[in-house]
């Protein structure tokens, strides 16, 4: 799944990135305001992680004109101003967590799958299609119970039809939120890996919408 992460603090984002992708989501990193408020607008993101004191346009400002222009993905504030009205002038502009710095990288995936997770409308930490099961918090997946081995990419994909449980979704949406930038939508790549999960988890349960794209059903 696709999130943006709008970080000055080339260091800090050095090793948050590596972490958020192996925690499952495709990181495009920025340093500037103006970067992430575009970015923001253009394209279809599952969450933002967003540093206050952006340079360029500062990280209220950013949030503020993505909320201005109907842009509704979640928001997850980081700052070093751990003051009450700092944490209300971000929440008024449109944010949905808030992160004071210094902070764990585990607290902060947390945070970040929760809000994802209600974002998609979904209450419960654990998804459910049929046999399989993705247990959010813990970032795994099981199937009849048992725990499933996935590849990076065969976890993002799973994950992004189990939060999207019976939607149809097209090439173009899985393969910007599975695939690394330099992607090739005219590539076989992502029907390769269609074809392994498919073998992993039962080819009935991802279902193909001829001229649509898929969907996961759980198995009748």
């Amino acid at each position: 799944m696709r999130i943006l992460l709008a970080e000055d603090d080339v260091e800090l984002a050095q090793r948050l990135q590596p972490l958020l992708e192996q925690a499952g989501y495709v990181v495009v990193h920025v340093v500037d305001g103006r970067a992430a408020e575009e970015l923001g607008q253009l394209e279809e993101l599952q969450a933002a992680i967003v540093d206050l004191g952006l340079p360029g346009l500062d990280g209220l400002s950013v949030i503020e004109r993505w909320r201005g222009n109907g842009r509704d993905f979640p928001v997850l504030v980081l700052t070093a101003r751990g003051r009450w009205h700092d944490k209300l002038a971000g929440f008024d502009a449109g944010a949905d967590d808030y992160l004071t710095k210094p902070f764990q990288a585990d607290e902060l995936i947390l945070r970040l799958r929760a809000l994802i997770r209600r974002s998609n409308g979904h209450a419960s930490p654990n998804l459910h299609c049929g046999p399989l099961q993705l247990e959010i918090n813990a970032g795994r997946f099981t199937l009849d119970g048992q725990a499933l081995p996935l590849s990076p990419q065969e976890f993002r994909l799973l994950s992004y039809f189990i939060h999207h449980n019976g939607n149809v979704i097209s090439r173009e949406r899985l393969g910007e939120q599975i695939f690394e930038a330099g992607y090739d939508p005219d590539s076989n790549a992502l029907d390769v890996l269609l074809g392994r999960l498919r073998r992993k988890i039962g080819v009935d349960m991802i279902q193909t919408v001829r001229g649509q794209g898929w969907r996961l059903v759980a198995p009748t």
